[in-house]
Order: structure tokens, then sequence, then C-alpha cells
């Protein structure tokens, strides 16, 4: 992990992000039927091995024909052929046809070597043993060509892509029954603290209800990863030591919300850091300033320490977790997208601290007026209070406006970027 860079007493926030992402270890693959795979990440180009598709075959259902022996046919005056056979879809090669007799072609039927050409079956009578031919055919017309969508060495798919039915069906047309793809991480969410109470429980006088492990949990479950909550742990040492033991064994990453800032029962920073394989940081974030961040156990197992209170809880799954899970995930672009967003009115933001506001982002033009920056394409306006207890306004935004360190004072009209949340996937 980085050695700290001072900023005053805080840490920069683009150096906690990439320690975030520098704890990370590679998931080996899975190798897992098409339908198994649905959702997954592509672990391996997918080549095709044969053309698609594999013959030249009929597109519509008619006769198969030599063109020449039907240049002249029209409504007024058809052109009479003999039909010498049926070629139906997956039926035999069948034999090659002879000048001046036609044979009958559903649509994916292989064509006969020296037929050039299809007319519909609409286009004709319909006959069996003979048939009046209406229309000329035109050489190649509704003859689906051998290689025509996919070429020998083709690659159809590549590593990185997420799997969704358009994909898994692309797999499965150039022959593929198996694909290898990114394992799903298992996530184990640990929320501390005396006051933390089960929902659906009753509350004692200082006590909340466990919404981070909630939302965090939530959150890892939304991106694909396996998540699991475990239900708030007491401010004790020596049974959190042994809940986080537990996890570390069957967790590919580890968060803990809470017990992570500077006051007398802040048990996760005092255990953790005993182990030397966890830093703990005032990071110069608004909100979620007090972070950790490390690795756990034999297996060195990915930790992320993150604030109690909710909001800070939440956004900084957003900045620092979310694209260190996504990029577990095998996701080609793991960060979130990005909009630049006009200011519909000002805020203040704290000296030296990034802030990451709560917003809700509008098209910048309702109305058919551009703005003058073409890379603007909304407005953001903040939602309520920016305090870090404030879960109601969080769950109304939609997006986090970036404050750089440097402004202590957003401006109506101001340029920013903001980023999205929600599910956003590559």
């Amino acid at each position: 992990m980085s050695t700290p860079v001072p900023t005053g007493d805080l840490f920069p926030v683009d150096q906690h992000a990439a320690d975030c992402l520098a704890v990370l270890r590679p998931l080996e693959p899975v190798r897992l039927p098409l339908l198994q795979a649905l959702d997954r990440v592509l672990a391996e180009d997918v080549v095709a091995t044969a053309p698609l598709p594999g013959d030249d075959n009929s597109a519509m259902d008619g006769y198969a024909v030599h063109c020449d022996d039907v240049a002249t046919a029209s409504v007024d005056t058809p052109v009479m052929l003999p039909v010498v056979g049926d070629v139906a879809a997956g039926g035999p090669d069948p034999a090659p046809l002879a000048r001046g007799t036609a044979v009958r072609i559903m649509t994916g039927g292989l064509i006969p070597a020296g037929a050039d050409g299809i007319v519909p079956v609409e286009l004709t009578d319909g006959g069996v043993t003979s048939v009046r031919l209406r229309a000329p055919a035109s050489p190649g017309r509704y003859v689906r060509h051998a290689g025509d969508d996919v070429a020998v060495g083709e690659t159809v798919l590549r590593a990185g892509a997420r799997l969704g039915p358009r994909q898994l069906s692309l797999a499965a047309a150039v022959g593929r029954g198996e694909l290898l793809v990114r394992a799903v991480p298992r996530v184990v969410v640990v929320s501390t603290g005396d006051e933390v109470v089960e929902p659906g429980g009753e509350l004692l006088p200082g006590q909340v209800f466990d919404s981070n492990g909630v939302g965090l949990t939530a959150s890892a479950a939304e991106l694909g990863c396996a998540a699991e909550r475990v239900g708030a742990v007491r401010d004790d040492a020596a049974g959190l030591a042994a809940v986080i033991e537990a996890a570390v064994a069957r967790a590919d990453v580890l968060i803990t919300s809470g017990g992570v800032s500077a006051g007398a029962f802040d048990v996760v920073k005092a255990l953790l850091r005993r182990t030397g394989t966890v830093q703990f940081r005032k990071v110069a974030v608004q909100p979620g300033m007090p972070q950790g961040v490390g690795v756990l156990g034999e297996g060195r197992v990915p930790v992320y320490c993150l604030p109690g209170n909710p909001v800070s809880s939440m956004v900084s799954f957003e900045v620092f977790v979310r694209p260190a899970l996504r990029t577990l995930l095998g996701e080609d672009q793991p960060g979130h997208r990005v909009v630049r967003a006009a200011a519909g009115r000002g805020w203040s933001a704290p000296a030296g601290k990034r802030q990451y506001a709560r917003v809700l982002l509008r098209p910048v033009d309702p109305d058919g007026h551009e703005h003058p920056d073409p890379t603007v394409t909304h407005l953001c306006t903040p939602v309520g209070g920016q305090g870090s207890h404030l879960v109601a306004d969080l769950s109304t935004a939609d997006a986090l406006a970036l404050v750089p360190e440097d402004v202590t004072a957003v401006v109506p009209g101001q340029v920013l970027d903001c980023l999205v949340l929600g599910r956003v996937r590559s």
C-alpha cells in the first residue's frame, strides 16, 4: 500500500482509492454451462472454429433453381419446371440440380450444387410435382452463404464482456457449450457497535437499526457478488475477533462498518491495527473521513473498514469499494458512469476535503436550450443537507457530485463531475 502523502493531517482520496485496488487478489475463473454463465463476466475470448452459417442455405421457403431457367418468368408468362425433390432444414446434402428443373426448399435447407437462386413460394403456385414460377430469380438472392455472419477464426466475444442473453445465444450459435467466466466474489459484511440493532426489532434509547449492513450487502449483491450480512457485532474485542476470523475463512472480501474513528470504544480499529496488515487513516473526503484498508489471514483477504455513520458508510462504498469489487468481478470499466453537470444552485463544501455531494440530476436541455459547454449533459441540485446521518436524503439522490478539495463554495452554473448511482455495468 501507499506511504501517506501529507495533506495537513489527511490522507489523499486518490491514494486511498488506489490502495483499495492494490489489496485485491485475482480469483480463479470457473468454467460453466451456458445458462449458468448468465450475467457473469467472460474470462476468455470466444473464437469461432466453424463458419456461421456453416453452409449455403435458403433464407426462404420456395424453390431452388438455375436463374437462367426462370429469367423470363412473370405473372402473365410463368415458367413451369418439374420438381425433382424436396430439401428440408437439417436434411442430408441434396443432389446437384440439373438445368431445367427445380427443387422445393424450406428455410434453412442446403442449396443444391448448381442452383444459384431462390424463388419464394409466394411467387409460385406451390406445386409439388411441377411448379409454375411467376417471377425470375436473382443470383444469390435469398441465399445465406456460409460465413456470412461469422468467419472461421473470428473472435465473436472478448474477455471482459458481461454475458447477457444475446451473448449466450451467440456463444451457442458458434458451438460453445461452456464458457470460462470470472468467479463471483464472496463478500461478507460485518456491522459493529453496541448501539446497532437488527431491523424489525425494538429500539431502546440511543440505539439504531442496522441500515449499514443491509445497504452494503445489497450494494455488493447488486453488482453480482455473493453477499452475506453478519448481524451486528457488539463492541467486544474477543467476540469481534471470532466473527472476523470466521468471516475471513469464507470470504473473498470483508467489509466492516463502524468502529474506525478515534473513539474509546472503536474496537475494529484497535483489533485490526494489531495485525500490521490493515492501515487506518483520515481520508480527505466528505462524508467518510475515517477509513481502513488492508488484508487479513493467510489468504490475504482484502478488508475495507468503513465508518459507522450511514451516509458515510454508503458513500465510502460507492467511492472506494464499488470500483474494487467491479475490478474483482472482471469489469473492463470498473469505475462509475460519470456525467458532467452544471449546479442548479450553490452550496458549501469543506476546505481541504473532496466532497461527494448527494444530488438529483435532470437533463440540461428540457426546453431545447443547449449548454455552452457541449460536454455538460445535466443539471445537478443538492438533496437536502449533506450531513452524514441523513439516510432519507441519500435514498432520493441519483448521483454524487464531486467537489474538488480546493473548492469551498459551489456556485450556480459551476460544472462538476457526477458519479451516477445505481446499477451500472460494462
